[in-house]
């Protein structure tokens, strides 16, 4: 599947190029703590973990115990991860591989 065309512009394409161009995970740090706020960032986190406990089966009480999410958020991961442009299980199946 590939992203969603609504998302598709210069502004978009530049920040995910940008992202592209990160060496390691200090860089990571250092371009998202200027580019975020610290809510921001640990929301996302927060999803990907989400994603990864629901890819694994976890319940929904389990994922609120672990990362404090509410059952909205959960919801929303849920639907991503099952109507989604796949994006969650690239990353996923990425970072399992590097296990």
């Amino acid at each position: 599947m590939t992203a969603n065309p609504k998302l598709k512009d210069d502004l978009n394409n530049q920040l995910c190029r940008a992202v592209l161009l990160l060496d390691n995970v200090e860089e990571c740090y250092q371009f998202f703590e200027d580019i975020c706020t610290v809510s921001e960032i640990k929301a996302l986190a927060q999803r990907l973990e989400v994603a990864r406990m629901l890819k694994h089966g976890h319940t929904y009480d389990d994922i609120v115990e672990r990362t404090g999410a509410s059952t909205a958020t959960i919801s929303r991961v849920k639907r991503c991860l099952n109507y989604g442009a796949d994006g969650y299980k690239v990353i996923l199946d990425k970072l399992e591989e590097k296990e």
